[in-house]
């Protein structure tokens, strides 16, 4: 019941830096750098009840479970990683790169059972990523397995269980994509993603007394039978793999997308939260990336300062041919479209001059919260920005673009937080 493949990726939010140097009070910056040593990634696919036991493919239901699955299996064609670059690639980010099937065999299916686990080790022994990029998402992609596809099981209707079958067809195919911080961490050298179905979403909201049942004691959900039902459970059906995100094409073609709400409820955060995660260098640079290209040749250290507080010094000794020269960044900046945010740091230089700070997109680049073009001064400064991004994103990129001149960055205290629910 596991997936095994092998991809260069940093999962769990354990972003890095590269070209780093230590200096000041602080000790040597250390990470992983951008092209680590490969990551086993294993998945496992089961069904949730109530009562779940930790780390059991098969999941425990409790007594009067309002449903019980008897069996339900679907189709796996598809796999993909999405990660955001640092180097040159081929691929497009926004569409990811396709993990299995192989080129040589673009049609190749797996039946996968949730109920009773499948084993595919085997098929995915060839797969190895070799993408030397960060980790956003993992997608897995379904389909029913034939025309007449059903999950069985039973209802609970007045205390006493009733069998069901529950159409598939509903869907033509269906891609789940799950976040980096779904992915647990097992080990150095291994993680795992939990593919799993939650019944109690599926059955959410949904009353079944008043299904007809048929006279050979099935309740059929479909389109010709109890279809109020069986639509309500189209609904739940998606989300309760409880993904990141997903999108699909029904019965009818028509397609649709949508994050699941609790789940990127989560990613965004309370309003007021900093969005920014070690904003202010107290962890050296963890989840922050430096980078240098076009000629730019720099150094990052963290100083600790007497008071305890810290900040980043940047050391710009060759500028390069563009300000994204040398970038301070952090990935993973989730925002919610239309809502009023406020981005705040403190910065200053040895040489006043003009830098680049400004949030956009880690796959397609374009910008989707604010780009200005500040003045740094040679005294501390904050540099404040009320914004509203123009689309909702867990995966934003802030971004300082440092270069074209010779100068000395001292930077501290960075926040995006959120000014309105």
């Amino acid at each position: 019941m596991r997936l095994v493949w092998s991809i260069v990726c940093c999962v769990l939010g354990m972003l890095a830096v590269i070209g780093c140097s230590s200096g000041g009070n602080s000790d040597p910056i250390a990470g992983i750098e951008i092209g680590n040593p490969a990551l086993a990634l294993t998945a496992d696919f089961s069904v949730d009840y109530s009562e779940i036991e930790t780390n059991a493919l098969k999941k425990s239901a409790a007594k009067d479970e309002p449903m019980l699955l008897d069996s339900f299996s679907m189709s796996l064609f598809e796999v993909r990683s999405y990660s955001s670059y640092y180097v040159a690639v081929s691929v497009n980010p926004t569409e990811g790169i396709p993990l299995w099937p192989e080129e040589d065999a673009p049609e190749t299916t797996l039946p996968i059972s949730f109920t009773e686990g499948s084993s595919v080790v085997d098929p995915f022994k060839n797969i190895n990523l070799e993408d030397e990029g960060y980790l956003k998402e993992i997608g897995v992609s379904f389909k029913p397995e034939a025309a007449n596809s059903v999950i069985r099981g039973r209802v609970m209707v007045d205390g006493k269980y009733v069998p069901f079958e529950y159409d598939l067809n509903g869907y033509q195919r269906l891609k789940l994509r799950y976040h980096f911080s779904q992915i647990e961490r097992v080990s150095d050298s291994v993680a795992n993603l939990s593919v799993v179905f939650h019944v109690r979403y599926f059955v959410q909201n949904i009353d079944f007394s008043t299904a007809t049942v048929d006279e050979d004691g099935v309740i059929y959900l479909n389109n010709a039978n109890n279809a109020t039902i069986w639509n309500a459970l189209n609904n739940n059906f998606v989300s309760a793999f409880r993904p990141l995100r997903y999108d699909f094409v029904d019965a009818q073609g028509n397609a649709g997308e949508d994050y699941v709400k609790d789940i990127w409820d989560g990613v965004v955060g309370a309003m007021s939260d900093n969005t920014i995660e070690n904003g202010d260098f107290s962890k050296g640079l963890n989840h922050w990336i430096f980078f240098t290209q076009m000629n730019g040749e720099a150094t990052a250290n963290v100083v600790e300062e007497k008071s305890g507080d810290h900040y980043l010094k940047v050391v710009v000794t060759n500028g390069g041919k563009k300000s994204y020269s040398v970038q301070l960044i952090q990935e993973d900046i989730a925002l919610v479209a239309g809502k009023k945010y406020k981005c705040v740091f403190t910065i200053w230089s040895d040489v006043e001059g003009q830098i680049t700070a400004r949030i956009g997109t880690y796959d397609d680049y374009e910008t989707v919260g604010f780009m200005e073009h500040p003045i740094v001064k040679t005294t501390g400064q904050s540099f404040e920005k009320e914004f509203s991004p123009s689309e909702s994103t867990p995966f934003a990129r802030f971004e300082l673009n440092l270069g074209n001149m010779e100068r000395t960055f001292y930077i501290k205290d960075v926040k995006i937080y959120r000014l309105e629910k």
